[in-house]
């Protein structure tokens, strides 16, 4: 999401919706601000989605099944050998190109690009706030979440 004025920036979100037979689904997300700076990130880079994996590992407790769209960034190196070092609880998945219809996080985006229709920020720390506030609104429910995995046709199995 992009801000005029101000400086301009960006405020990019990388996410993930996990579910798990018989509990509630989780939403987490982490947020990366860009301001414009000289020798700044303008983008995740693939250690922030390594810290995600690590972080959602740690918060769920449990083995995880993660699934990549085909975003350049997921296709690093480094988060192959990632996911090869820590086989024991991370098995990772590629969709197919060009279906974002079978990506849960795809609903997440557009629930939060629709409750954020009325609003307009004055700078990047404002849009930063409503992002935040829009989120933590889906993380707390559930049958959001719930809701964006029914239309895509995956199954929850066991591990």
């Amino acid at each position: 999401m992009r801000v005029r004025g101000g400086g301009g920036g960006r405020v990019s979100i990388a996410g993930v919706a996990c579910y798990r037979p018989g509990d509630r689904p989780h939403l987490f997300y982490h947020l990366h601000v860009y301001r414009r700076r000289k020798g700044e990130a303008k983008g995740f880079t693939w250690s922030d989605y390594r810290d995600l994996i690590t972080a959602v590992h740690h918060n769920l407790s449990a083995p995880m099944v993660w699934v990549w769209d085909n975003l350049n960034i997921h296709l690093a190196p480094e988060l192959a050998e990632f996911a090869r070092e820590n086989k024991d609880w991370l098995r990772v998945y590629r969709l197919p190109a060009y279906t974002p219809e079978l990506n849960p996080a795809e609903g997440i985006w557009s629930l939060l690009k629709r409750s954020m229709t009325n609003f307009a920020a004055a700078d990047l720390d404002g849009l930063v706030r409503i992002v935040k506030r829009k989120l933590k609104k889906i993380q707390y429910r559930p049958h959001l979440i719930d809701g964006c995995l029914a239309p895509t046709g995956l199954k929850l199995e066991p591990w």
